[in-house]
């Protein structure tokens, strides 16, 4: 008891709460900018910590995080341009409603939906840190394989209307991720002799050009045309009377986050998932649970809360492995390690007998960051649910500049920018012809881990089938693979009849 009072004293000193709230700002700004990544802001902000306290240090950090989740979903709405990778589902609905008029409800949806997915997630962090952690010290690379595959059956589920193009864009996806040098032998792949892309397709690059500048041609596209057509160009309008958020909306949207923030809080807890992925399927999820009248993918807040829950409550259930046994859960995660180490602490089972007091001042900074982001966030929605009213002449190349900076920022070359701009060209002609650029981007994702966990599963069993059954955890998750084609797809095919159909 006294090791968490005076680790909350900690926390509420001045200086940590300051601290917190540079964070908030910091982190706010990356994810509204298209293409600036938590991980490249934490890498930045880590230097920075140098001279601050322990506390003070880590509770930058996790404010810079925090808030970056839930900054990512103001361009997702607004612009159809996520700031963040993990927001590219929240496209799916936020757009529509931006479109609709209804900017001001969709960022508050996803404003309250990331406060309520970021604090459950923490609790669940303080409370079953060194449980869950067992649980994820048992997954090895036949289990991580088995939840790459779990993972994979979700691709149709996301393929739109036709399964068929959905499989094609998600294989694309995957055949993209095994740029470079092999794993295993370190021989080069699909390279063309281009040292550039030894080591893959920048992950930045893809996303910023599949998602943000596929749109900004999208864009440019349409007022171009408006101009030489004569028509009128749409503008988001915000309508005062249909942007607050009412006592039965909330209650609509309460199952969807709350089913969302148990997705993204699994997604935390094991290594290699990630925020991108716990997003998606957390609005896979939310779809399977739709009922009549939902009109997910066209406009509806249950989207917009399913994925952003999600997202921000990843974070700090990625931190159970770490906190618990020094094994980090996420990118964000294990960047983070580095400020521990710089402060002289190791993550680890030790660090809750050998540096108690921080510890516990580490929850309630955290919890005090979740405060501090519904503040900053709801004092700053009006100004951030303004962006769509500017004109497109300008928005266009101020988004441009800020993909081509973010893919630059990425690895510091020129190569970088190149290929955001190639895949943004052929993420427009995917977006013509049906291809899902969503789809793509789960597979782009998920490849690598695939193939590595892959790889070394057949090390392990040494190439032995029957040696899986030795493994009760990749069983599970493969048994719920074939559940989940069973219930994703066929229903999937089902629904799409119907849309065609019009029923």
């Amino acid at each position: 008891m006294e090791n968490i009072l005076l680790g909350a004293g900690d926390a509420f000193s001045l200086t940590a709460i300051a601290a917190v709230f540079g964070g908030i700002l910091l982190g706010y700004i990356v994810g509204v900018v298209p293409g600036l990544s938590r991980p490249a802001a934490l890498a930045v902000a880590v230097p920075l910590t140098y001279y601050m306290t322990p506390i003070a240090a880590i509770a930058f950090l996790v404010g810079v995080t925090k808030a970056s989740a839930a900054g990512g979903a103001t361009g997702a709405i607004m612009l159809n341009t996520p700031g963040e990778p993990s927001s590219a589902a929240t496209c799916y609905d936020g757009y529509p409603l931006a479109r609709a008029g209804k900017a001001a409800k969709a960022l508050k949806i996803a404003l309250y939906s990331s406060v309520f997915g970021d604090m459950v997630s923490t609790l669940v962090l303080i409370a079953l840190a060194m449980p869950l952690a067992s649980f994820a010290l048992k997954m090895g690379p036949v289990e991580m394989t088995s939840v790459m595959i779990f993972a994979l059956t979700f691709i149709a589920a996301l393929s739109g209307t036709s399964l068929t193009k959905g499989l094609v864009s998600g294989i694309f996806g995957i055949l993209l991720a095994t740029v470079g040098l092999d794993p295993e032998s370190a021989t080069p792949r699909l390279t063309f002799g281009m040292i550039e892309l030894f080591d893959g397709i920048p992950l930045v690059s893809a996303t910023v050009g599949m998602l943000a500048f596929t749109e900004m041609l999208v864009q440019a596209e349409a007022y171009i045309r408006a101009r030489k057509t004569g028509e009128e160009i749409q503008k988001m309008e915000l309508l005062p009377d249909d942007n607050g958020v009412s006592l039965e909306e909330v209650r609509e949207v309460a199952p969807t986050a709350v089913r969302s923030t148990l997705v993204g809080i699994a997604a935390g807890i094991i290594p290699g998932l990630g925020p991108t992925i716990g997003a998606f399927l957390a609005y896979v999820v939310a779809k399977k649970f739709a009922k009549p009248g939902d009109r997910y993918g066209e406009g509806d807040i249950k989207g917009v809360a399913a994925t952003e829950a999600a997202d921000n409550a990843v974070l700090p259930a990625s931190f159970i492995p770490l906190f618990a046994i020094g094994l980090p859960g996420s990118v964000s995660a294990a960047i983070l390690v580095a400020a521990f180490m710089m402060h002289g602490v190791v993550p680890g089972p030790l660090v809750f007998e050998q540096h108690p007091r921080l510890m516990y001042g580490i929850y309630v900074s955290m919890l005090v960051a979740s405060f501090c982001m519904l503040i900053v966030g709801r004092v700053g929605l009006t100004f951030f649910a303004r962006i769509g009213s500017v004109p497109a002449v300008i928005i266009i190349p101020m988004v441009i500049v800020f993909c081509t900076l973010g893919s630059f920022l990425e690895h510091h070359a020129m190569f970088s920018v190149y290929a955001m701009v190639v895949l943004g060209v052929v993420g427009y002609f995917m977006q013509r012809y049906g291809y899902s650029v969503v789809t793509f981007l789960i597979g782009f994702v998920i490849g690598p881990l695939f193939e590595l966990s892959l790889r070394q599963s057949i090390i392990v069993t040494n190439h032995r089938l029957e040696a899986i059954l030795h493994h009760p955890i990749a069983i599970g998750f493969l048994v719920m693979s074939v559940a989940a084609a069973i219930f994703f797809i066929k229903p999937a095919g089902k629904l799409a009849q119907a849309q065609q159909t019009g029923v």
